[in-house]
């Protein structure tokens, strides 16, 4: 969560969720959360909603149209984007009528689950009145999350010639895509059009400006583009604030950052649990663990039950500015309280206990999280893998990357793991030891990841 590369704009959802959510009625909670908790305790590879909402219907209970929506949204909030397609695919089945909100979320919800391939198809399927400024927003919008440059202009260039671009969302779209491909000089260029075409920037068009300027190093630029919006009386809010000061402090700034993160602490009526997780960060930022935990305690008053998350944003803080008995402690305090082990708010105390070499308290948390029912995931076995790697325990490294080759799921991207850091210690290792045996093993787990390191031939004699 340090790194200095990200911007606090990751900690927000994309510019889209806003566009492609629905907006429903107030609905019989109750029956609304019960179908909700029926859908959510589907597994990912058995789940089978058509047969779920046909029990449903077939046991006598209404399935009105905005209820199936809300659950929808809520599915795709925590991620079921699977479950949340079949229940549009049974809605359009069973005859509801769908609008271009809902063939907008259906494009998204396809490239997310079966890739933009199918995306596409569904939109080229679409009668020409179904072909909106939603559902052609709703393809850019895929195009700009899978980095497809060129298709996201050329589809752009045909939304303009239909006057189907005429929106901040668009723009904004293509402003992250920059970003992500590391052409921030792209985005002043992009405000500029919109600014030519009378376009009104909102509040993510002005965050993306200012991170362009950020990333090329112009402060002055970033803080102009502050001043335009104080002229132009644009409110800033907190998620505002945050991406200033998170920019002031990667550029060493740290009074200028210190001056904002007090404003944002001072604002009033903050009832956002990710403005907490902001003042959190920054305070971890700048070292200051006053601070973190007074923010802390000032999200424990602002809401009655803490999420997981804001234990592991809270967690993870602690352990970046060494407080291992706070870390100990708050752990303790959420493992009396969760209704969910999450794996990863355990993983922080697991790396801070290996980087402190208390091994035995590593591997007796690692039971913990299989006795309450969590599984480990790749970032587990990372983490001792790492630690035994250090340590030059290579057989039980290997055990580890092969354990963790096992976790790699083939539809996401996770090729961060193994890390070239800990690649290079392993041929370094088997290099200096001549242990052709162990490098062996190395390759065959590697290629099994898909992974080969040309070094590795070199101490292997080509051998796969």
């Amino acid at each position: 969560m340090g790194s200095s590369s990200s911007r606090l704009i990751l900690l927000r959802r994309t510019t889209t969720s806003r566009w492609l959510s629905t907006a429903t009625a107030t609905v019989n909670k109750d029956r609304e959360e019960s179908l909700y908790s029926k859908l959510l305790a589907l597994g990912e590879a058995d789940a089978n909603v058509a047969d779920t909402l046909n029990q449903w219907v077939k046991d006598g209970k209404d399935l009105k149209r905005y209820n199936a929506i809300s659950c929808i949204n809520q599915l795709r909030k925590f991620g079921k984007y699977n479950h949340a397609i079949q229940l549009y695919e049974w809605l359009d089945k069973n005859k509801n009528n769908l609008n271009n909100s809902d063939r907008a979320i259906w494009i998204d919800l396809l490239a997310k689950t079966k890739g933009v391939a199918s995306a596409e198809d569904y939109f080229n399927s679409l009668k020409e009145t179904a072909k909106t400024m939603r559902t052609y927003g709703a393809l850019l919008k895929c195009y700009c999350r899978e980095h497809t440059l060129d298709k996201a202009m050329n589809l752009f260039e045909k939304m303009k010639e239909m006057s189907f671009a005429s929106t901040s969302l668009n723009y904004n779209n293509l402003m992250s895509l920059h970003m992500k491909l590391g052409q921030p000089e792209k985005v002043p260029l992009l405000a500029q059009e919109m600014k030519e075409k009378d376009i009104s920037f909102d509040i993510y068009t002005y965050n993306q400006l200012m991170n362009a300027y950020a990333a090329v190093n112009d402060i002055d630029a970033v803080e102009r583009v502050v001043e335009e919006m104080e002229v132009k009386k644009f409110q800033r809010d907190w998620f505002t604030d945050g991406n200033l000061a998170t920019i002031y402090v990667n550029t060493g700034l740290i009074n200028k950052a210190n001056a904002i993160i007090q404003k944002l602490e001072a604002m009033d009526n903050l009832n956002d649990r990710e403005a907490f997780h902001t003042l959190i960060y920054l305070y971890m930022r700048t070292s200051n663990l006053t601070g973190v935990y007074r923010s802390w305690e000032s999200l424990k008053l602002a809401f009655s039950k803490i999420s997981n998350t804001s234990y592991l944003i809270m967690l993870s803080a602690l352990s970046k500015l060494g407080d291992e008995e706070g870390l100990e402690k708050l752990f303790k305090e959420w493992e009396s309280e969760c209704s969910f082990y999450d794996v990863r708010v355990a993983n922080v105390v697991l790396q801070s206990f290996l980087d402190r070499n208390k091994i035995k308290e590593a591997l007796l948390l690692s039971e913990t999280v299989v006795k309450r029912g969590a599984v480990p995931n790749l970032k587990t076995y990372d983490l001792f893998m790492t630690y035994h790697l250090k340590n030059h325990r290579m057989d039980l490294a290997l055990n580890y990357l092969d354990l963790a080759a096992s976790k790699l799921h083939p539809e996401k991207s996770q090729n961060w793991f193994p890390t070239r850091e800990s690649v290079n210690a392993f041929v370094k290792y088997f290099k200096e030891e001549k242990d052709k045996e162990g490098a062996v093993k190395f390759g065959i787990t590697m290629k099994k990841m898909g992974r080969v390191d040309y070094k590795l031939e070199e101490i292997t004699g080509g051998t796969r």
